[in-house]
């Protein structure tokens, strides 16, 4: 990658790898990685612990923290990856609002795929099929010319390497 910093939003729905597939990003690009499940509010894990879906309110200051992390990385010229679900091209273009340049990676796979890597994790808050349902129901794909889509179905390596070498064109 170039010398200026780079700002990379890695999104999808969960199960997708945002956070395996940005941290390998971040450890390729010399970048800082932050989870975005990691700022939600405490009343909103608390709802999706409960298996009830966030909406645009519950939404909004998280991803107006998550604006501000990115706009603070691009002060100091220092290159970020953020692993967040983003569904919506509302919710991206506040996180575009912090960093205009935003270079968005799009996770994509089958439900069924999804599924499968969402039972097999352990320890998570985000729970149930009905919540994985309601994320793809809300999902507004990026098109083509907003982000670099990648199936999930690739190995993480694949994915990392594909993204950087698209990035470079």
């Amino acid at each position: 990658m170039n010398s200026a910093p780079t700002l990379v939003l890695v999104m999808g729905v969960s199960g997708s790898g945002k956070s395996h597939i940005g941290k390998r990003l971040a450890e390729a690009t010399d970048a800082d990685f932050i989870d975005a499940d990691d700022h939600h509010s405490p009343t909103s894990i608390a709802k999706m612990s409960r298996g009830e879906p966030l909406n645009d309110g519950d939404r909004e200051g998280w991803l107006e923290t998550l604006a501000g992390f990115l706009r603070n990385h691009a002060s100091r010229g220092r290159s970020l990856v953020i692993g967040c679900s983003a569904l919506k091209r509302r919710y991206r273009d506040t996180l575009r609002g912090g960093a205009p340049d935003l270079k968005i990676l799009y996770l994509h796979g089958s439900r069924e795929l999804l599924l499968s890597r969402l039972r097999a994790r352990q320890g998570h808050f985000f729970q149930g099929d009905h919540m994985l349902d309601s994320q793809l129901r809300d999902l507004e794909p990026p098109d083509e010319d907003e982000a670099i889509r990648l199936d999930i179905s690739l190995s993480p390596e694949e994915i990392v390497s594909t993204f950087i070498e698209r990035l470079g064109a």
